[in-house]
C-alpha cells in the first residue's frame, strides 16, 4: 500500500510527471517497505563491507593528517619537530590528569558532532550547530544564575533552547524551501548578537554582580550557584580538576541517537527522507514534519553540548563578537565518524586528544602555529568520506574483475 504520498506521485507520473524520479522511487520502494533491520544475508555482507570501508577511510585520513602535521612542524622549526610531534601524540595519555582533560574537552565536541551527524543522516546539513550551542549555553546559564536551578534543570533548559533554535531553519525549509545551510548560517549570527544583547541587559548574569572584577562575561558558577555545576562524583581526585560527568551524559545521548536512527520506525523514516525524495513520497512519509523534527533534535544535541561546557564550573561565557568554534568543530567530528553516533564518540575523543596534546608544543611553537597544525590534522581527517569513496571504487573494480574471471571459466 502506497499511502497518500505514493498515490500523489503515481498520479504525477500518469500526467506527465518526472519519470526518472518515479522510476527511482519504484526501485527503492521495497527497501522502505521492509522493517528496520530486516536484511538478508547479501545485505548483511554489504553492510559489513561498508563498515570496513568506513573504518579504513577514517584511519587513512587520520594518518595523512598526522603526516601533514609533522611536515608543518619540520618546516616551522626543524630542531624541535620530532620531540614536538612525540609530545603531541603522547601528552594526552602521559598522566591521568591529562586524560581527564581529554574527556572534559571531548564531551561538548561529542554533542556538537552528534548535532551535525544526526542531520547528515537525515539528508540535512546543520551548519547552525554553533548557534544552537550558543543558545543552549545561554538557556543553561540563565537557569543556573538567574533562576538558581540545579544542573539537571539547566541541561533540560539548554536542550529546549537548542531544539527551538534548530527547528527554525527546518521550519523555513519546510514552508518556504529556504536552504537550511543559508538559514542556519544567518541564525548563527543572530544567536550570537541576541545572546550578547540579552546578557548586557540582565545585570544578575554578569560577573561584576557577584563581586568579580570583570563585566564582559557571566558570573562564575562556583560563586553564583554551585548546585548548577556538573557533579564530579570524586573523579576529580583521580582524573584532575576538569573531570565531571559531562562525558558520560554525552555518551548516553550518543547511544540514544543510535537507537533512534537504527532501531525505531521514526529513525527509519528520518533516514528515508534523506536518501531519496521520490521514495519517501511513495512510502507515504511526511517529509516536511520530519525535516523540522530532525533539525530540532540536532539543535537539542548542540544545546546540551553548550550546557555541558559552561556548567563545568571552569568556563564563563564571554561577551564577544565572534562565533564560538565548538559548533564548527563538530563538523569534522561527524565526518570522521561517517555520521555514525557510536563512531562520533571515538572521533570526538580523538579530536580532543589532539587538542590537549597540542598544548605541549609551546614555547617552541607559537600558539597560532599550534592551532594551524591541529586544524590541518583535524580537517584532513575529515576527508575520510573522499577516501572511503576511493576505497569503495577499488573494491567494486576488484569484484567486477572477479566476476568477469568466473564468467570466462
Amino acid at each position: 500500500e502506497l499511502g497518500e504520498g505514493g498515490r500523489r506521485v503515481e498520479r504525477e507520473a500518469r500526467h506527465g510527471g518526472e519519470v526518472g524520479e518515479v522510476e527511482d522511487a519504484v526501485v527503492r520502494l521495497p527497501v522502505l517497505a521492509d522493517k528496520p533491520g530486516a536484511v538478508d544475508a547479501e545485505d548483511h555482507v554489504q553492510l559489513q563491507k561498508r563498515g570496513v570501508v568506513s573504518l579504513l577511510g577514517s584511519l587513512i585520513s587520520i594518518l595523512a593528517g598526522f603526516l601533514l602535521g609533522f611536515v608543518l612542524l619540520l618546516v616551522i622549526n626543524p630542531s624541535h619537530a620530532l620531540s614536538g610531534f612525540e609530545n603531541m601524540i603522547l601528552n594526552g595519555a602521559r598522566d591521568l590528569s591529562k586524560f581527564g582533560k581529554v574527556l572534559y574537552t571531548a564531551a561538548p565536541l561529542l554533542m556538537t558532532g552528534l548535532s551535525v551527524g544526526f542531520a547528515f543522516k537525515t539528508g540535512l546539513f546543520n551548519i547552525g550547530a554553533t548557534g544552537q550551542y550558543t543558545v543552549g549555553a545561554f538557556f543553561a546559564l540563565v537557569a543556573a544564575i538567574q533562576f538558581q536551578m540545579p544542573w539537571y534543570v539547566c541541561i533540560l533548559a539548554a536542550m529546549i533552547g537548542g531544539a527551538v533554535w534548530g527547528a527554525v531553519p527546518g521550519f523555513f525549509k519546510n514552508t518556504t524551501d529556504v536552504n537550511e545551510v543559508i538559514a542556519a548560517i544567518m541564525f548563527n549570527w543572530i544567536s550570537l548578537f541576541a545572546v550578547n544583547l540579552a546578557l548586557n541587559n540582565m545585570p544578575m548574569m554578569l560577573a561584576n554582580a557577584w563581586k568579580q572584577p570583570v563585566k564582559d562575561r557571566t558570573g562564575s558558577l562556583g560563586i553564583a550557584n554551585p548546585d548548577a555545576i556538573l557533579p564530579k562524583l570524586g573523579m576529580d581526585e583521580v582524573l584532575g580538576s576538569y573531570m565531571n560527568i559531562g562525558i558520560f551524559i554525552a555518551v548516553v545521548f550518543a547511544i540514544i541517537a543510535w537507537v533512534i536512527l537504527s532501531k525505531t520506525t521514526f529513525g527509519y523514516e528520518l533516514k528515508a527522507c534523506g536518501y531519496n525524495r521520490s521514495a519517501r513520497l511513495y512510502a507515504g512519509i511526511n517529509d516536511k514534519r520530519n525535516i523540522v523534527l530532525s533539525m530540532a533534535i540536532s539543535g537539542a544535541f548542540a544545546g546540551i553540548g553548550g550546557a555541558i561546557y559552561y556548567l563545568s564550573g571552569t568556563a564563563q561565557f564571554n561577551i564577544v563578537k565572534t562565533l564560538l568554534p565548538m559548533g564548527f568543530n563538530g563538523i569534522p567530528v561527524a565526518l570522521l565518524a561517517s555520521s555514525n553516533p557510536v563512531g562520533i564518540i571515538f572521533s570526538a575523543l580523538f579530536v580532543s586528544y589532539i587538542q590537549v596534546g597540542g598544548e605541549t608544543l609551546q614555547p617552541e611553537y607559537a600558539k597560532e602555529i599550534i592551532d594551524i597544525i591541529i586544524a590541518a590534522i583535524i580537517y584532513l581527517s575529515a576527508f575520510s568520506l573522499l577516501v572511503q569513496g576511493g576505497i569503495s571504487r577499488l573494491l567494486r573494480r576488484r569484484d567486477s574483475a572477479a566476476d568477469a574471471g568466473k564468467e570466462d571459466r
